[in-house]
């Protein structure tokens, strides 16, 4: 069975492959023949230029299944998440493509809880998908209905001033803040939260025009940002990407902060005040030693997972845990959301912030992260993950680091590349160890 569902949904290049008119027509039959004729979906998407002709074709394949559909418009992700149960809806379809340039675009899938669906209706729908693919899908014997533009971000501004304020703090009033949108799904929600609470923000990324969603902005391209923050001598800067499911932060010395640094200063919060759960917080295997190790001085514990946020959210529900994250920045924080959300989590960060008295710089910094390199190497045919060569040098150079590192080879969920990953105390023996592993992995690969 082909895998069309990678960490995060399926994205690509729009028009290309899976996501062709024809491909996401049938996707969305698919879809539909999972939930059934009758039920209900909503789609929001993001300010990719590409965005209006995807949700023309997915509306399509789901009318023709019996599906009725409601338009969310541009709107973050989670707000998308948000939107399924607020209007009882039984799916919901964010399309994005995240992080990437604005010529990508993909499909997100919620399920009626709001949810990122389960492994098991992944694999179902990707069944389906299959069918629809090779020899189609009978339609409903009545269509779908069209119900137009629903409203969804109206409430969601109002759930991240309600959840903001529930910590205790009322307002940002006297906070100078820099926010750079990415030119992407939270231009204007993340902007109306924190004026509604107080502040006039300095704003960058946020006027999009199609074709400029995270280029040289957003969570992945935080220097535009870390100069603002200095220019305008900011407390703190907030860096969202494409559909606000990511936060990246930057201390009013233009240092960056990361995923890793955010769950570090939530968890001990949380920690703190008593509303931490389980004494443990989920990240992936990508998340720095230094955070682990930092949680074990603090009594708690970092429970790992595969990457990607679907499987943190998964197992958090599992521990009954309520804080987890990832590193590039998705941050869960099942108390208040359930899926993940930077508008959130930086509204949270701003009221830790306020209620400590700290500057950002001291605030956000927690525990030094330890050395750690990632290379890419890619590949053509079959991956050379299973090799038994690339097994063994694995073995053998986890073994060298010892205690003191680890590292971590993996095939990326969403292009044709192994992942090489390295980090521990030495700088040189974690160098000396990704070269190792990518000469290995390459002549793999020939």
């Amino acid at each position: 069975m082909a895998n069309y569902f990678g960490t995060d949904g399926i994205r690509g290049r729009a028009g290309e492959g899976k996501l062709s008119e024809a491909s996401l027509e049938r996707l969305a039959q698919a879809i539909g023949a999972h939930f059934g004729d009758g039920s209900l979906g909503v789609i929001g998407q993001d300010t990719r230029e590409s965005g209006d002709w995807v949700r023309r074709a997915l509306m399509r394949g789901l009318l023709r299944q019996g599906v009725n559909v409601a338009s969310l418009g541009i709107l973050p992700t989670p707000a998308t998440a948000a939107a399924v149960p607020l209007h009882s809806a039984h799916f919901g379809l964010m399309i994005t493509a995240s992080h990437n340039p604005w010529q990508d675009n993909g499909v997100k899938l919620f399920g009626p809880d709001g949810r990122k669906i389960s492994d098991a209706a992944q694999d179902a729908i990707e069944t389906l998908i299959e069918t629809a693919m090779s020899d189609g899908l009978d339609p409903a014997l009545v269509p779908g209905r069209d119900h137009g533009s629903v409203e969804g971000a109206g409430a969601y501004v109002d759930g991240l001033v309600e959840a903001f304020q529930s910590t205790g703090v009322q307002s940002l009033a006297g906070l100078k803040l820099v926010v750079d949108a990415a030119h992407g799904a939270a231009f204007q929600a993340f902007p109306k939260a924190l004026r509604k609470l107080g502040v006039e923000p300095v704003l960058i990324g946020v006027e999009p025009n199609g074709r400029n969603i995270n280029l040289d902005c957003g969570s992945t391209h935080t220097e535009a940002l870390s100069k603002s923050v200095i220019a305008h001598e900011a407390d703190i800067g907030i860096a969202l990407d494409g559909d606000a499911d990511r936060l990246i932060l930057m201390d009013r010395t233009g240092q960056e902060v990361d995923g890793d640094q955010i769950i570090a200063r939530l968890a001990t919060d949380w920690k703190n005040a008593g509303t931490l759960k389980s004494d443990a917080v989920v990240s992936t295997v990508m998340s720095n030693l230094g955070l682990e190790r930092y949680l074990v001085q603090q009594g708690l514990r970092l429970d790992r997972t595969p990457v990607g946020d679907r499987h943190v959210a998964a197992r958090m529900y599992e521990l009954g845990a309520n804080l987890g994250g990832e590193p590039s920045g998705h941050l869960l924080m099942t108390d208040y959301a359930v899926t993940g959300d930077g508008s959130l989590a930086a509204l949270m960060i701003l009221s830790g912030l306020v209620r400590s008295g700290q500057t950002s710089e001291h605030y956000l910094h927690l525990f030094d992260a330890y050395p750690q390199i990632m290379r890419n190497v890619r590949y053509s045919g079959a991956s050379p993950m299973e090799q038994p060569e690339v097994q063994a040098a694995i073995r053998r150079v986890d073994a060298d680091l010892g205690e003191g590192g680890r590292v971590l080879v993996r095939a990326s969920g969403t292009e044709p590349k192994i992942r090489v990953m390295a980090e521990g105390e030495d700088q040189s023996l974690v160098s000396a160890a990704v070269d190792e592993l990518v000469a290995v992995v390459e002549k793999a690969a020939l």
